[in-house]
Parts: structure tokens; sequence; C-alpha cells
């Protein structure tokens, strides 16, 4: 599994929007770790800068979210079929299906196909 260099701090801050609120997060800091132990984390290189630039200028997106699938581009190879686009936020779901990717959104259970190219 590939993630951007922001997914841990993007995990524990809402892991602590729930703990704040009184809820319990133990479990799913442990979780967490095991994941991130297991993860490649994509580092915050001149090319995800420049992709996530590109990326703003063409999609609706917060610079977080420009960051995260310029991660996922550059992790790709350029070629966005080649892996899975995981994401809760339906924007962000939209524009990697855009880019090309396969986007999968684990709330809904729906599975977004790339759209086709037609030259």
């Amino acid at each position: 599994m590939y993630v951007w260099w922001g997914t841990g701090t993007e995990c524990i801050s809402a892991l602590a929007r729930v703990e704040r609120a009184g809820g319990q997060v133990s479990q799913a800091l442990e979780r967490l770790d095991g994941y991130a132990e297991a993860w490649h984390e994509v580092a915050a290189t001149d090319a995800v800068r420049r992709t996530a630039a590109r990326l703003l200028r063409v999609h609706p997106l917060r610079a977080a979210d420009a960051l995260q699938l310029a991660a996922a581009t550059v992790a790709s190879e350029g070629d966005p079929r080649t892996l899975p686009f995981v994401t809760f936020d339906e924007r962000l779901a939209a524009a990697a299906s855009r880019e090309g990717f396969r986007v999968i959104r684990p709330a809904s259970g729906v599975i977004r196909r790339a759209p086709v190219q037609h030259r």
C-alpha cells in the first residue's frame, strides 16, 4: 500500500477529533500503527509538488488532497491504471477518477471506474 507522506498526520487528526468528542480511539491507533509499519510512504518530492500544482489548476481540490493525489500519480509512475485509489472524500474521488485511477470508497462501498479515454 502506498500513502502520501501526510497520511499518518491526517489519520491522527481525525482520531483526535473523535477523542476530543469523548470517543475511544485506542484500538484505532493500534491499527494505524500496524498499517504504518506495512505501508510505503511517498515523499514530498519536486515531482509530487509539480503534479499537485497541476491538479489544483484542473480539479476543485484542497491543497492536502492535491498532494495526496499527486503522490499516488507519482507512485503509479504516470500510469494510474496500475494502482487503486482509496478515499472517503467525494471531491478527491472524482478527481482521482478523472485522472484515470480506479477509485475505492470504503464508506460507500462504491468502486468508481476511470472514464474511458477516446482519442
